[in-house]
């Protein structure tokens, strides 16, 4: 009986160990840049809590659902609640962006920035919660649906690394206004 509840996990073991190396590998190259970047930038603390570290948390969040559901588990409802506890935490986290990026002022967030830093990412971290839910009684929709919110995750950490390079970029390409007008 066990091994007919646990084989559903089984089958998705190749994704998650890509998935999983995948995130890691992101947030050590995430890493690299901040390094690079920290010593020319020009964006507070503020506009990094907002606007970066997100990036961290939603690689190390896909990292744990790898990991969870990659596990040895003996029954499936214990994966589900340490996968709903984690995306409550995701989902409350992306709350927390929400009130950074709206009190920092290094930079004004357009609707896209909206879109991937607080709508998609809650999306994903609600979608983990609801699968975490029906993971026990129907586990084969609920790893379809947490592998695509994990998925989700990766490319949100990507789209919005890449957003803040280029921003960072742009920015400390463009000749400082020191002069008062």
């Amino acid at each position: 009986m066990q091994e007919a509840m646990l084989s559903p996990l089984a089958t998705w073991q190749n994704f998650y160990v890509i998935v999983g190396t995948a995130a890691a590998t992101l947030t050590g190259l995430q890493f690299v840049v901040i390094t690079l970047i920290a010593g020319v930038g020009r964006r507070s603390s503020a506009a990094l809590g907002a606007f970066t570290t997100p990036n961290i948390v939603h690689f190390g969040a896909t990292l744990l659902v790898a990991a969870t559901l990659s596990a040895p588990w003996q029954v499936l409802w214990n994966t589900g609640l340490l996968l709903g506890l984690s995306g409550l935490g995701g989902g409350t986290y992306v709350l927390i962006v929400l009130r950074r990026a709206r009190r920092q002022a290094d930079y004004h967030p357009v609707l896209e920035d909206w879109l991937w830093h607080i709508v998609l990412p809650l999306v994903s971290y609600t979608a983990i919660v609801v699968a975490a839910m029906l993971l026990p009684g129907h586990p084969v929709p609920a790893l379809f649906v947490i592998a695509a919110a994990t998925v989700l995750l990766l490319f949100i950490g990507i789209h919005n690394a890449w957003d803040n390079v280029t921003y960072t970029a742009i920015t400390l390409s463009q000749p400082q206004n020191t002069s008062q007008d």
